[in-house]
């Protein structure tokens, strides 16, 4: 089953002097469950097309479908609610609420979605707990490392159970550590709660965790493997 199926995707960033093509005719499609990697030089066009599989920018041509829904027709409104249900995000720069508690960044999302207090208070608790992060729920992201930071973001993400998780980075600011804790966390959850992961990634710990590897350059996929 395709969670996502991408079709002629053209993305062309101009101006007054110049036009460029970030993502240059991109076919593919991920299957439910998958754990993969895009990988590519920067400027490759990697982090342009997770931001447009996830709602975040808009394509200049082609077609995005997410569980069968074109990405691309739906309006702002639309989109924020596909969103809130559908995708969890990683970024390299955390995102987190400064003025919230590890726990109320975590809970935040699920109480947009609407789910009661007793589920949302259960979750959070055992979310933050997997990640290593049980003793300090209470503690905001400026009382926090950035590696504390970070598993906070993963957190986020996947207590949201979405249908997929979109992770733009997600290790580039964490020490080795911390960095195969929380892989390992993500193949966890991916492999018992079936939660499609795709990563774009330059570090070769999140490529060795992959079981399919995408390799951008200059916006066009030029290798596509199943590695195991």
């Amino acid at each position: 089953m395709n969670v996502i199926e991408i079709k002629d995707l053209v993305k062309i960033y101009s101006n007054n002097v110049m036009e460029v093509t970030a993502v240059d005719n991109v076919n593919l499609t991920i299957e439910k469950g998958e754990f993969t990697a895009i990988v590519g030089p920067s400027g490759s066009g990697k982090t342009t097309l997770l931001n447009m599989i996830g709602g975040l920018d808009q394509a200049t041509s082609g077609q995005i479908l997410v569980d069968g829904v074109d990405v691309s027709t739906l309006n702002s409104k639309q989109l924020v609610d596909f969103r809130l249900h559908n995708i969890g995000f990683v970024f390299q720069s955390y995102n987190l609420i400064p003025v919230l508690t590890a726990s109320e960044n975590v809970s935040f999302i699920m109480e947009m979605q609407g789910l009661d207090k007793a589920t949302i208070q259960s979750r959070t608790t055992e979310i933050l707990t997997e990640v290593g992060l049980g003793d300090r729920m209470e503690s905001r992201p400026n009382q926090m490392s950035g590696g504390q930071q970070q598993r906070v973001a993963v957190a986020r993400a996947m207590a949201s159970r979405p249908k997929f998780i979109i992770a733009d980075e997600p290790t580039a600011n964490l020490d080795s550590k911390t960095t195969e804790k929380l892989l390992d966390i993500m193949e966890e959850l991916n492999e018992k709660e079936n939660i499609t992961f795709l990563f774009s990634t330059h570090d070769q710990r999140v490529v060795n965790k992959a079981r399919r590897i995408i390799v951008l350059e200059d916006g066009k996929i030029v290798k596509d493997e199943k590695v195991r």
